[in-house]
């Protein structure tokens, strides 16, 4: 699940990357910086890290606002101190230059990525409830009644007896008592399995929102290049001061290609990657819901217990 997330991600980010290089070239280079670390968080929000995914796309579009004020609203700039830098940044939240698209990002993407930072969780889960459960520590009571079930009936010369069905689940549901209070739990949690794999999946959303985060990025800087006079006059005097002076306003809207056919079909192929295996993972772990009350019956099933009307042991004498 996790790699196929991951080679998901991976394609959102591509598609970001060349849309800087495409269409803004000016600050490709600097912003290749940002864009990694938006997708890094993603990454670790999805793997449960105590981060959100609002506070990662809006460190983004901090560190995204100096640059397109200085190469693209204002590109007679060429020096851009750490001071002027900083103060850009802060002002990102006062004026928001990228009007409502940072907050839609925001809204999409939290909504898409809790089921698989949850699903993420929960399958993490459950591999430490199987492993702590692996190994059943046995009480002697256990021992002595499985002792008694097995090897009593040699002591009169019976070697070929075994035990009757009855008694043998007696025993096993005395010795898994414990392992066997986890049923409803464990039944729980494999019905959140199922309804965190369906939001998943849901109208492929997921996908959507990954594979757009490009065209999010890209709505919002034409949005604040289409008001970079409007931003010039507002950051300009009242809040930097005199720690810069541009040389005039620029506006023009870059042309970005629009997303090919190919590009939605590959994030299509590799949501198909991330799900397929999701489903029928799910549809396996569905017939396992009886898993710890069934136990006893499973290990009094077979060879090792008389399952018809033939003699067998009962704990205290041949039946």
């Amino acid at each position: 699940f996790l790699e196929a997330f991951e080679s998901l991600l991976r394609f959102a980010e591509n598609r970001t990357s060349s849309l800087f290089e495409t269409a803004y070239r000016p600050m490709a280079k600097e912003a290749a910086e940002p864009v990694k670390e938006l997708f890094t968080d993603i990454s670790l929000y999805i793997l449960g890290a105590e981060t959100t995914v609002e506070s990662a796309v809006l460190r983004f579009f901090d560190s995204l606002f100096p640059l397109v004020y200085s190469r693209l609203i204002n590109p007679g700039i060429t020096d851009l101190s750490e001071d002027y830098t900083e103060c850009l940044r802060l002002t990102r939240q006062d004026i928001n230059p990228f009007g409502h698209y940072s907050k839609n990002m925001v809204t999409e993407l939290s909504k898409s990525l809790w089921a698989s930072r949850m699903l993420s969780q929960a399958l993490s889960l459950g591999i430490e409830v199987i492993n702590s459960t692996e190994h059943a520590a046995l009480s002697k009571e256990c021992s002595r009644a499985l002792v008694k079930m097995q090897y009593c009936p040699h002591c009169q010369g019976l070697t070929l007896i075994r035990p009757c069905v009855g008694y043998c689940l007696n025993v096993m549901r005395g010795c898994l008592a414990s392992v066997a209070e986890l049923d409803a739990q464990w039944r729980e949690f494999i019905s959140t399995l199922e309804y965190l794999t369906n939001e998943m999946a849901a109208s492929h959303e997921l996908e959507t929102a990954l594979a757009g985060i490009w065209s999010s990025i890209n709505e919002a800087i034409l949005h604040a290049q289409l008001n970079g006079p409007q931003l010039s006059a507002t950051v300009i005097p009242p809040v930097l001061g005199q720690l810069l002076q541009p040389q005039g306003a620029n506006s023009r809207c870059s042309q970005v290609p629009a997303q090919s056919r190919f590009d939605a079909e590959c994030a299509v192929v590799l949501l198909n990657v991330l799900f397929l295996p999701c489903r029928e993972f799910i549809s396996y772990m569905k017939r396992s819901r009886t898993f710890y009350a069934s136990i006893a019956e499973r290990l009094c099933d077979g060879d090792l217990v008389m399952r018809d009307s033939s003699t067998c042991w009962n704990g205290e004498d041949v039946v």
